[in-house]
């Protein structure tokens, strides 16, 4: 039988680093066991009013809201920006931030075919 094995690496708002492993029988109640616990942590950052003023502000309050977890390309960016604050943007200036929000380590960047797909939360999965 496979052995799964999943990862979670976190940073919290004060820049102490976790880093979880789970191995074996890996379940979906596990899983999110662990993100129960980071909450009572308080990993994730509170709810504050952040001033959304920047276009980078504006892409990343789009992440935060609609893709917390999966995973998302900068075409699914563009649509939920333009429903969220009723103003057009350029795709490839969406492409620009997320990649400059993933050489910070914000998020995951994978080649996906002819397109990137990107998730904020890093979980890897490996089977031997």
């Amino acid at each position: 039988m496979a052995k799964k094995r999943i990862r979670i690496d976190m940073e919290d708002s004060d820049g102490a680093r976790y880093d979880i492993k789970l191995e074996g029988n890996v379940t979906r109640d596990k899983v999110l066991k662990i993100f129960e616990m980071m909450d009572l942590m308080n990993i994730e950052e509170e709810e504050t009013t952040t001033n959304i003023d920047s276009v980078g502000s504006k892409i990343w309050h789009i992440i935060d809201k609609f893709f917390p977890m999966g995973k998302f390309t900068s075409t699914n960016i563009l649509e939920k920006y333009e429903d969220e604050f009723n103003e057009p943007i350029k795709l490839s200036v969406i492409s620009t931030y997320l990649s400059r929000f993933s050489s910070k380590g914000r998020v995951d960047r994978t080649r996906n075919g002819r397109e990137w797909t990107y998730q904020t939360i890093k979980i890897s999965q490996k089977q031997h």
